[in-house]
């Protein structure tokens, strides 16, 4: 695949970045919640114009290779109308202010959860790919906002790509724009937007909606964390949801990324889940509770046009269709402590690329020739003496086990998953 570097643009004076301090881990799993949710709510001009002065700008456009202008005038109420939306949603691990009492005092300024959110251009499908923090890529050069450019590298953690941005740039347009600019090179897929969420911003939203419920399979506990909960069902709160979401080690859990990213995608559902439950995308006092809540911790180059032309598109999206899942990956050939993607990652990238179903388009049921021919209908089911013959009784219909992490899975699964 044909590395894409980002266009030089011309230099603009540096930004006074926030206190931010250097190494940790994040966690904000919510980041996608945040795309899908939002985008999915409708609101009028005072609604626009209080989450206008809730977001913080940010302004990557001359950082990066643009994404393509649809020739024919767009629909007025959807700036991105006929054409698919590719939000790259990235945590956080910012530890000043309140999150460092959320985070702990680890320095550093890194982006380890990453998904693309994926936004069919008919409006009928909504797909996340989490992209394993650990995942081997070649990070190309990265334009800065004070003028410099990084050099390219190759071989590199994902996630170093948002601190190439940041060590070198010291604001987060420089961060979030490398990481884009490093995913576009890797996968075609161009970006249309970007999101970063942190650690306060997670556990206000989940706050927001009353909590999520949770079935835990096993007693779990991370004295990383502080996570601590015994198997069977909980409903976590913020505080509760963020340690769930960042733990890797202690009980049940292997340390691993990849790991951690399947558990974060299943709590990702099930607030997909929660929010469609409570109709929160139509009920206008706990809708508003909840965007006020997002959107205070949500740094993005989107506008208050491409929310609420995104919201009205994606009002009717329905459970089946979010789906979720990790990109294809294998234990790195160079370092068994890192992953590179395999080839099903490639046709995946392709089909986001070409608004496909990212699994492919799927196959018709093949007919059984075993199965027995439907018996034929009796000429007068009225006839005396003839009983109309009773429907065969149905087979049940088998389920796959689905694996979050390992599987797609969408938030129907999640839902009709009992503990």
């Amino acid at each position: 695949m044909t590395t894409r570097h980002a266009a030089p643009r011309r230099p603009r004076a540096p930004r006074h970045a926030r206190n931010l301090h250097r190494q940790g881990v994040l966690r904000g799993i919510a980041l996608a919640v945040t795309s899908v949710v939002v985008f999915g709510a409708a609101g009028g001009a005072a609604f626009a114009a209080r989450l206008s002065n809730n977001v913080d700008g940010l302004d990557i456009s001359e950082l990066v290779e643009a994404a393509p202008t649809p020739s024919d005038a767009p629909d007025p109420a959807d700036a991105n109308a006929g054409r698919a939306v590719n939000v790259l949603v990235l945590g956080s691990d910012q530890r000043d202010g309140v999150n460092a009492d959320i985070g702990g005092d680890e320095k550093g300024m890194r982006s380890d959860t990453t998904i693309l959110v994926h936004v069919s251009a008919d409006r009928t499908r909504v797909e996340m790919v989490s992209i394993p923090r650990d995942s081997l890529v070649d990070v190309p050069e990265c334009t800065l906002t004070n003028g410099r450019t990084t050099k390219a590298q190759r071989n590199a953690m994902f996630n170093s790509a948002f601190a190439i941005g940041w060590d070198y740039g010291g604001d987060l347009d420089s961060a979030a724009a490398c990481a884009v600019s490093t995913l576009q090179a890797n996968t075609g897929v161009t970006v249309s937007n970007v999101v970063v969420v942190d650690f306060a911003g997670f556990q206000n939203m989940i706050n927001a909606i009353g909590g999520v419920p949770m079935c835990v399979e096993q007693d779990v506990y991370d004295r990383y964390t502080g996570l601590d909960l015994t198997a069977g069902m909980h409903v976590l709160d913020g505080a509760t949801a963020l340690q769930y979401a960042r733990a890797r080690h202690g009980t049940t859990f292997d340390g691993s990324d990849t790991m951690r990213a399947g558990r974060q995608q299943k709590l990702l559902a099930n607030v997909a889940n929660e929010v469609l439950s409570k109709n929160l995308l139509t009920d206008g006092a706990q809708l508003m509770q909840f965007l006020s809540a997002a959107t205070q911790s949500v740094t993005t180059d989107l506008g208050v046009s491409d929310l609420t032309g995104l919201a009205f598109s994606l009002r009717g999206i329905e459970r089946g269709n979010i789906t979720l899942m990790t990109v294809p990956w294998a234990p790195a050939r160079s370092d068994a402590n890192r992953v590179e993607w395999t080839a099903e990652a490639d046709e995946l990238w392709a089909n986001i690329a070409a608004d496909r179903p990212m699994l492919g388009e799927p196959e018709p049921p093949a007919a059984d020739p075993a199965a027995p021919a439907a018996p034929a209908a009796p000429a007068d089911p009225g006839a005396p003496g003839e009983a109309p013959a009773a429907p065969p009784a149905a087979e049940p219909t088998p389920t796959d086990t689905k694996t979050p992490g390992v599987d797609a899975f969408t938030a129907a699964d999640a839902a009709s998953t009992s503990c």
